[in-house]
């Protein structure tokens, strides 16, 4: 039986924070913990489970909020990519990001890129590094069902933020067109803000990774 997937938005910047559960084990995982952790609690458990692994596309503020809360209530491991701001060494010192990566729990794991180990019995998921829109972004990918939990990297019709403290276009752009695209078009994209979109239908028609590929080529062509 493949695993259901609930999508809740939450949070002032209705972020998206996704449970996936599988009703043959009845455990659960929490993709971005937003907002009102015991709200989390309460969604699994109505469905029949327990969440047993929390992970974190990105350590941005509308993506962490109830991380702290939601580590205290379930006992579960909390998982975010290695190159995490304020797992480097020192820390983080500077206020901008102070603010925007937050203070967490000690992570018990630290994700790597192609990370099979990120899902549980029941529920496949493996990392795919794509920093660009954060250092520390991953998204999560479900062959089984053929899902992508996209987080801040690819949106219906529009891209991830380039205008935030150690943000880049260009790494995101190639975190876009080099990781994402290699995935299946058919792949469901479940993004961490607004409606779910396909790989295919952004790489036919999504205008910013469009624009890139253009100007890509013009810049690779012959000189006049």
């Amino acid at each position: 039986m493949a695993p259901e997937v609930l999508t809740l938005a939450l949070g002032a910047f209705a972020t998206n924070a996704y449970i996936i559960g599988s009703h043959v084990t009845g455990e659960a995982i929490v993709i971005d913990p937003v907002d009102d952790a015991e709200c989390l609690v309460a969604e699994a458990a109505s469905a029949g489970w327990k969440i047993s692994r929390i992970l974190i596309t990105h350590g941005h503020l509308d993506h962490v909020m109830a991380a702290a809360d939601l580590v205290r209530l379930t006992s579960a491991p909390l998982c975010i990519h290695q190159a995490s701001p304020r797992l480097q060494p020192g820390g983080i010192h500077d206020p901008a990001l102070q603010q925007l990566f937050p203070a967490l729990p000690v992570p018990d794991r630290r994700l790597t890129d192609e990370d099979e180990s990120c899902g549980l019995p029941g529920i496949e998921l493996r990392s795919i590094y794509t920093p660009g829109h954060a250092p520390d972004h991953v998204a999560f990918y479900q062959p089984e069902s053929a899902v992508l939990f996209g987080g801040d990297c690819l949106f219906a019709g529009s891209i991830g933020r380039t205008d935030f403290p150690n943000a880049d276009l260009n790494t995101l752009m190639r975190s876009i067109t080099g990781r994402l695209f290699a995935l299946p078009d058919d792949t469901r994209v479940l993004p961490g803000h607004m409606g779910p979109t396909t790989i295919g239908a952004e790489r036919r028609r999504n205008p910013f990774v469009l624009d890139y590929l253009r100007h890509l080529g013009a810049s690779d062509g012959p000189a006049a």
